[in-house]
């Protein structure tokens, strides 16, 4: 543990390098701690030894090192209180009614990637425990359509759908009429088979075009129940970093957030928020994860926030909190 002194020392430091992202010098601490420079260099030096700190290249001035940043969220770091600004803003999304679940989710935590100038990922789990509510489908000209699926815990999911041939709208509308006779309630892990021995016969006897519609809603509702839920907001957020002015590394993130099966990794299973700093996450030895689970009537995920080590984690732990909160309502 660090002494009273130390623990102030690095404390400033790390808060000011996330607000400013240039190494921290010991004149700015002089009056701060009300001691000579040379007592400032002293103490820095020490917190250099103990690998919580790190000299950069371009300064005389010291940056936090990830243990540094550990030591700091474990030790010092005290959850920040929501403005009242951030606030209503996400309080405009959760005490509108009119929005489902998932979608309240998704808009809060775009929200917050506007607030915070970070990436934020919800991470929908296995849709196995949702079941059908409603179908209903947008034709878009005679061979694609967007189909809208509903799911009894607000989950809502968009496929647009190619069709081999030309329907008519007639014949889209008998068939979407039949499928929700026949599929509303069943689990949606289900609903593939269902499709086949149970819908598929029916519209084979009063749809001149059954092949091609039936394949079309086959494909939309096992891709649902086979693919993880995935929406980002500010991928690109990475390009207004300060340390990140290496294009080549620059594209070698934003190619992580385009690699599903590399977005996948953040979900979680562990219960609470928890902090994923550097090397410690599966994503980007130079990012921080800070992710969250949530539970509500039987419908789980993950929210997370992508950044930069040097991220405020006061904030973002507090945000990420209200939202679980309000989500788990």
């Amino acid at each position: 543990m660090l002494s009273e002194r130390e623990t102030t020392l690095l404390k400033y430091i790390v808060e000011d390098y996330i607000k400013t992202a240039r190494p921290v010098g010991s004149k700015s601490l002089c009056d701060l701690l009300d001691c000579s420079s040379a007592t400032i260099r002293n103490e820095m030096s020490f917190l250099e030894e103990l690998g919580l700190l790190e000299k950069t290249h371009t300064s005389s001035g010291r940056v936090p090192s990830e243990k540094g940043y550990r030591y700091y969220v474990d030790h010092i770091m005290v959850p920040k209180d929501l403005s009242g600004e951030d606030m209503l803003k996400l309080q405009t999304i959760f005490h509108n009614h009119s929005l489902v679940l998932s979608d309240a989710i998704t808009k809060s935590m775009e929200i917050v990637s506007d607030l915070t100038n970070y990436t934020a990922i919800v991470l929908g789990a296995s849709s196995k425990e949702n079941r059908v509510s409603r179908v209903e489908v947008v034709p878009l000209d005679e061979q694609k359509m967007l189909a809208i699926i509903i799911t009894d815990k607000g989950h809502v999911e968009h496929r647009n759908l190619n069709m081999e041939e030309r329907v008519s709208i007639s014949e889209i509308k008998q068939t979407v009429d039949i499928i929700n006779k026949l599929i509303v309630g069943t689990p949606i892990d289900e609903v593939s088979s269902k499709l086949e021995f149970e819908v598929k016969p029916v519209i084979e006897k009063v749809v001149s075009q059954h092949e091609v519609l039936y394949n079309a809603f086959y494909n939309a509702f096992n891709t649902f129940t086979n693919d993880t839920d995935i929406k980002m907001h500010g991928t690109s957020n990475i390009l207004s970093l300060p340390e990140f002015n290496d294009t080549k590394r620059i594209r070698e993130i934003v190619s992580k957030f385009e690699d599903k099966e590399m977005v996948k990794k953040i979900e979680s299973d562990e219960e609470g928020t928890h902090i994923y700093i550097g090397s410690e996450n599966d994503f980007d030895d130079d990012m921080t994860v800070i992710k969250t689970t949530y539970h509500v009537d039987g419908m789980e995920g993950t929210i997370a926030i992508v950044g930069p080590k040097r991220m405020e984690y006061d904030r973002v732990i507090t945000l990420l909190d209200y939202i679980k909160e309000h989500i788990e309502r």
